[in-house]
């Protein structure tokens, strides 16, 4: 790996070189795949270049340790001695994490999408609260957070289904550990004998996609719109502004009533759509290359269970890295960062072993 990083170290020096390079500078195309290439470049060599120096000092202060004679100085140097052998593997860490291959859609915005499973009632109040669970992540973010479509399920603040998009830089890289089976157990507030019931949601996470993401034909898709409906059926609405649209080569089919506007639903839908396929196609990749399947923490499976919300326990499991955290009240609030760290850690891990990073 030193090998490598040396070799990468003098192509970062030859581009540095061709960049400043007049013939190259007045070429627009060379000019930005030599600095495409370099920035990508950059964070490696400068963490590699912190190591090599952090190395050398502690090669002279274990010269400088053998030539002292004083006992206090000696201790002295001893401590800084194991704490730049802390920060040279901190460096190098850091380093092998870099070398792991990107995911693309790791910056990207994120959609997300909600939905009540078993458990009637509680399933959707449960999946409210999860919607809230993000909002609150993505505010302590600094992200924005705008729901493109929901549905009731009858009950008082319960969703049978909601679709929220969120803005941010690295969004998709935080969220995509989400998609799963979440389970709760708790006793619902109509449970009179105290006993404690099992609800379960389910989330999926899906990169926004761009236009030149996902090419889709307009002969390819039904468009219908009809009113708006409330709770009951009621129409809140008088005009038909409520969009649905069927891709039929794949039948997906995409609902949108929550603007007034015609035109801002289908936008949505269309958005909601994009994604969906473009997910679908990196699903159908995925799963002719099954090493790229393990890239996510766990098998990535959405029927997969993958966390526990106990209430009368107070506790969270993530049951793909054996996590369990107190404060369950917190975590529905938003403090999901160790949650999110410890999969993202893990998952950093499990690509280094594939990779033969040691």
């Amino acid at each position: 790996m030193y090998d490598k990083l040396e070799q990468l170290e003098v192509r970062y020096d030859q581009l540095s070189d061709l960049l400043a390079d007049p013939e190259v500078s007045s070429d627009s195309d060379k000019l930005r795949i030599y600095g495409k290439e370099q920035a990508e470049l950059e964070p490696i060599v400068a963490k590699f270049r912190e190591y090599k120096e952090t190395q050398q000092q502690l090669k002279n202060t274990q010269v400088m340790l053998e030539e002292v004679q004083d006992r206090e100085m000696v201790e002295l140097i001893k401590v800084e001695v194991d704490e730049l052998r802390k920060k040279s593997e901190a460096f190098m860490d850091d380093v092998k994490v870099l070398l792991l291959p990107k995911d693309p859609n790791d910056e990207k915005d994120v959609i997300v999408e909600i939905r009540a499973g078993a458990g009637g009632d509680e399933a959707g109040l449960f999946a409210a609260d999860l919607f809230r669970m993000y909002e609150r992540y993505a505010q302590k973010k600094r992200w924005k957070t705008e729901v493109m479509s929901s549905s009731t399920s009858g009950g008082i603040g319960s969703f049978k289904e909601i679709i929220f998009e969120v803005h941010g830089k690295g969004a998709f890289s935080h969220f995509k550990y989400e998609s799963g089976v979440h389970r709760v157990q708790r006793v619902p507030a109509t449970e009179a004998n105290g006993r404690i019931h099992t609800s379960t949601a389910t989330v999926a996470v899906l990169p926004e996609a761009d236009e030149v993401d996902v090419q889709i034909n307009q002969d390819d898709l039904r468009i219908d719109v009809y009113r708006s409906t409330g709770h009951g059926g009621q129409s809140v609405n008088t005009t038909d502004s409520a969009v649905r649209i069927t891709h039929m080569p794949s039948g997906l089919v995409v609902t949108c009533q929550d603007e007034k506007s015609q035109l801002k639903n289908k936008a949505k839908a269309m958005q909601v759509l994009r994604a969906r396929l473009y997910d679908q196609e990196l699903t159908k990749r995925q799963a002719e290359l099954h090493d790229q399947r393990i890239s996510q923490v766990g098998t990535g499976d959405r029927s997969e269970k993958i966390r526990t919300y106990n209430f009368p326990q107070d506790r969270v499991t993530d049951h793909r890295v054996k996590l369990t955290l107190s404060n369950l009240p917190g975590v529905l609030e938003g403090d999901i960062d160790e949650l999110i760290n410890t999969l993202q850690t893990t998952d950093q891990a499990e690509k280094l072993r594939a990779a033969g990073i040691n």
